[in-house]
């Protein structure tokens, strides 16, 4: 692996390459006050060997810093190799051994509640993007965040948030799993999983794969910070007629809209209806119309395609 995943070597890589590619993308934007608003991400970055579960580790850290009444480093990366007791969502099990990308980050919380809500769309938003420039081209987000290869997860995210005991400030610790060269599934997981290294037949290089995409996150972030202040003084936000941005990103990066689904909060033991989805609207709500004709927006959640 190279040693360049630290933080100088985030700062190097947005310079050099991502910079340059989103004022291609973005001509009418200021691209650079945009990554200075989402410079956080990545303000310290720590890799370990091992770890039973990153988000652990993350709320010890900020525990650590509560009791001591100093502030906490948000946009701290904390990365590990392999997980010995990794979880996803409610009760399920993630496999993470050596070869993907398992990490999480921790965010002091600034943003007003509208935008707040577009956090896992940044997150499925960036990898998909990284995903892309690695040779991915077909990967694709499924709401909110989960991320796809024709239909076989690549990635996957999990967000908590808790309040400081001393401090009152809002954490959210953002986890991170992304399929690198992890090619051995558990059985269970064989017919729904993949990796990277199998789609493009090529082993990654980890380091340079989390660069990229904590530099697409920063930008993302970024964008949600960068509209929340245009929208604040000019009541819409810049995308065509006065759309959000990231959320326009999300819908050119989604197979989602006008798909039959099943949802439900935990839709794999507890499905709830069936639906077809409509739209996404601006704060990143679900919008679907179900069975009977009638329509529903949802903000967290899942689906599953029929």
């Amino acid at each position: 692996m190279t040693n360049r995943l630290n933080v100088q070597g985030l700062r190097n890589y947005i310079t050099e390459r991502e910079i340059p590619l989103r004022k291609r993308d973005y001509a009418g934007l200021d691209v650079e006050i945009i990554f200075r608003k989402g410079g956080f991400i990545g303000s310290n970055i720590e890799c370990f060997s091992e770890l039973d579960r990153t988000m652990h580790y993350g709320r010890s850290v900020i525990n650590q810093f509560e009791r001591l009444g100093d502030s906490v480093v948000s946009g701290s990366v904390i990365i590990a190799e392999r997980l010995s007791g990794s979880k996803g969502r409610f009760t399920r099990s993630w496999y993470a051994p050596s070869g993907g990308l398992w990490g999480s980050i921790i965010y002091v919380n600034t943003l007003l509640p509208a935008s707040k809500l577009l956090i896992p769309l940044a997150l499925g938003v960036s990898c998909c993007e990284a995903l892309h420039e690695w040779g991915a081209a077909e990967a694709e987000v499924r709401w909110i965040n989960d991320v796809l290869f024709h239909e076989q997860k690549l990635a996957g995210f999990l967000l908590e948030s808790h309040r400081g005991v001393e401090s009152t400030e809002e954490y959210i610790l953002i986890g991170f799993g992304i399929n690198l060269n992890n090619t051995t599934f558990p059985s269970e997981l064989k017919k729904i999983a993949v990796s990277l290294s199998e789609i493009i037949g090529d082993t990654i290089e980890r380091d340079d794969f989390a660069l990229c995409f904590l530099a697409k996150l920063a930008f993302n972030f970024g964008l949600i910070c960068h509209e929340e202040d245009y929208y604040l003084v000019h009541q819409q936000y810049q995308g065509v007629g006065g759309t959000h941005l990231l959320v326009n990103r999300w819908r050119e990066l989604s197979q989602s809209i006008g798909r039959d689904v099943v949802f439900g909060f935990d839709v794999v033991t507890r499905p709830q209806y069936r639906a077809k989805v409509m739209g996404i609207a601006e704060d990143g709500g679900l919008m679907m119309q179900l069975e009977d004709g009638s329509t529903t927006i949802e903000y967290s959640g899942e689906i599953r395609y029929l």
